[in-house]
């Protein structure tokens, strides 16, 4: 099953022509590791099981990326100012996962350890069906990192993954994502 679920988000991927080309556009960078992930994978199979004929607006494109060696804000700016002037009408947000616990207190009331891998960053992310991130190489294979599966991605769940986000905060997502008005068949897990 986990192994069709990869091969059907690729086709997917592959024949949208929006996320192939940010997927090209994120490669001509040189990250070592990294990947599209979360809100835009999840817009991506969610509009086409809803069969939408244009795609949800997105808030934006998580580029997710590891550099312990760089955890500068500086950085991830500049990648985003490249990605922009590459494509400005796509909605870029870059950020080196390594660097997630340096903010993280800030914005979510309280702490965490550092990341050691993007397979880990991407498990931590707030819901099952965003745990999810695609990757073009340089070969143009697109890699699926999908450490909790796709399970809740194409069954339209939205679970709450605790790793590392909190009750509160789940519940503040659910209410400002309004998944249901969006895609009718979500069916959302309370917690």
């Amino acid at each position: 099953m986990a192994e069709a679920n990869d091969d059907r988000l690729i086709a997917l991927a592959r024949a949208t022509p929006w996320f192939m080309r940010a997927l090209t556009q994120v490669r001509t960078l040189g990250l070592r590791e990294w990947c599209i992930g979360a809100g835009a994978v999840r817009n991506l199979v969610w509009d086409a099981l809803h069969e939408h004929a244009t795609p949800s607006a997105l808030a934006d494109i998580d580029v997710a990326h590891f550099d312990a060696d760089d955890l500068s804000a500086t950085r991830d700016a500049e990648l985003q100012q490249r990605l922009h002037a590459l494509a400005p009408e796509l909605p870029w947000e870059v950020t080196n996962q390594a660097g997630v616990h340096l903010w993280f207190e800030g914005h979510f009331g309280h702490p965490v350890a550092p990341l050691h891998s993007l397979g880990e960053a991407v498990a931590s992310w707030p819901e099952y069906a965003t745990t999810v991130g695609l990757r073009l190489d340089d070969d143009d294979r697109l890699h699926v990192i999908a450490p909790h599966g796709l399970e809740d991605l194409f069954a339209m769940v939205v679970r709450r993954n605790p790793v590392r986000v909190s009750v509160e905060t789940y519940r503040e997502r659910v209410a400002s994502k309004r998944y249901a008005q969006r895609w009718p068949q979500v069916r959302v897990i309370a917690a």
